[in-house]
């Protein structure tokens, strides 16, 4: 096998692409960490679709609401080298349109929405296990290693938003999420854990209008354990638990702390030497907030090297 085509296997089996999720607490992605070649680019478009009960927090005075949200995404990310150091850079436009049907006091109502949804970008570098290595090299390396990696997520209020509205597919305000994350390998496995938090701005245009609502920060855990059949396919089992996000309305009082929890499953396919299809399942386990609804997604990515690196 050339050069060239055992670095894409193995990009494409570190499973790159940035996936369109719900919401960005309930993020499920196994191999975030997984090493790669430097001058690495690749491209890829997702759906997902999100269905069942959804339960706001109290700021949100909407019950006994049930949605199904259809969510496609673009996505875009490329490698490079830091301080001798694997780093990655991905963003994702997402677009959103679906159903929502719940009661808003005693009054049962549904509504549609269609349009842009929060922009999301993450930067990661490894810290340990993983150097940037040129595409030769890496077709050069006779065994994995353990790597301990950190990055920060962002999420931009690109979104459809109006503060006459209760329900929005923007949330008017920048979050950050900084992360630490291991992926240990074991023959064929690759053992994946992951612990960071969510900071929120604040959005000073919530329902009804010029309302400040506050949100404090979210913890969140993710586990996953991913088995490589072969160059380019692999499957993987998916857990993620966030706890926190306590919300406060103009300085009143907080609501309940969040403590949800899912549960999901993850393959990914190689489709030729350079394409790879990756299909998500997520479903909630416990909690009472956000966390009733089961997401299937579906994504494609194609990934490519700098003309130099072949």
């Amino acid at each position: 096998m050339s050069v060239l085509a055992r670095v894409l296997w193995t990009a494409l089996g570190a499973g790159m692409f940035l996936s369109a999720a719900c919401a960005c607490a309930q993020d499920l992605e196994p191999r975030s960490y997984s090493a790669s070649p430097v001058g690495t680019s690749f491209a890829g478009v997702g759906l997902g679709r999100s269905s069942g009960d959804i339960s706001f927090d109290p700021t949100i005075p909407v019950t006994n609401v049930t949605a199904t949200i259809y969510a496609p995404v673009l996505g875009l990310g490329r490698t490079f080298g830091i301080l001798g150091r694997q780093a990655l850079l991905t963003a994702a436009l997402p677009y959103a349109w679906g159903n929502l049907s719940g009661d808003v006091g005693n009054d049962e109502t549904s509504i549609y929405r269609s349009g842009l949804a929060d922009v999301k970008a993450r930067f990661s570098i490894n810290l340990r296990g993983s150097p940037a290595m040129t595409p030769a090299e890496f077709a050069k390396r006779t065994h994995r290693s353990f790597i301990i990696g950190t990055s920060l997520f962002i999420t931009a209020p690109a979104g459809q938003y109006s503060g006459q509205k209760l329900i929005n597919l923007g949330t008017n305000r920048w979050s950050f999420k900084p992360e630490l994350g291991v992926s240990y390998p074991v023959k064929k496995l690759d053992l994946d854990l992951y612990g960071g938090a969510w900071f929120f701005m604040d959005n000073g245009n919530f329902y009804p209008g010029l309302m400040n609502r506050s949100q404090a920060p979210l913890t969140t855990l993710q586990g996953h354990v991913s088995y490589t059949v072969r160059r380019g396919l692999w499957l993987a089992v998916d857990s993620t638990w966030y706890g926190g996000g306590e919300t406060t309305v103009n300085g009143g009082p907080p609501t309940e702390r969040q403590s949800n929890s899912r549960l999901g499953a993850t393959v990914s396919l190689p489709l030729g030497k350079s394409q790879s299809l990756k299909i998500a399942y997520s479903s909630g386990v416990s909690g009472t907030i956000g966390s009733k609804f089961n997401t299937v997604s579906v994504g494609w990515q194609h990934i490519w090297l700098d003309r130099r690196s072949k």
